[in-house]
């Protein structure tokens, strides 16, 4: 018997991304002034794109689309080299860092309130509505 339903573990793989995605923003951000370094980004619209091709539906009719699930979680980090912010060949725009740094904290907030609204939920299902 499955405890948890799939809504944990694409919650899970939400946190995931957040997470190394702030810890991508925060490698730039405290390498905003190394000569010659590099800005990186976490890719996510790839994965989006792999994990809708994989999805697994529950078909009621032989001509709806079927899906095939997938469980990886693997996000691609990779380095800007087509943009040079600083004459020291820096690539880092601190501004644009704070600004996606606020974003996705905002976004990993979100993931975690919508995590504990489903712990709840189980609490009180356990409790027997009480």
């Amino acid at each position: 018997m499955k405890l948890f339903s799939h809504t944990f573990h694409v919650l899970e793989q939400g946190l995931d991304y957040s997470s190394l995605k702030q810890k991508v923003i925060a490698h730039n951000i405290a390498n905003v002034d190394t000569p010659n370094y590099k800005a990186k980004q976490v890719h996510f619209k790839t994965e989006l794109n792999n994990a809708l091709q994989s999805l697994k539906a529950y078909r009621t009719h032989p001509k709806h689309f079927e899906f095939k699930k997938k469980t990886r979680s693997n996000f691609s980090v990779t380095t800007r080299n087509d943009v040079l912010y600083n004459h020291n060949g820096n690539s880092v725009d601190i501004d644009k860092e704070m600004s996606d740094l606020a974003a996705n904290q905002i976004y990993y907030n979100a993931l975690v309130e919508r995590l504990n609204g489903k712990f709840n939920s189980l609490k009180n299902v356990i409790r027997g509505g009480k």
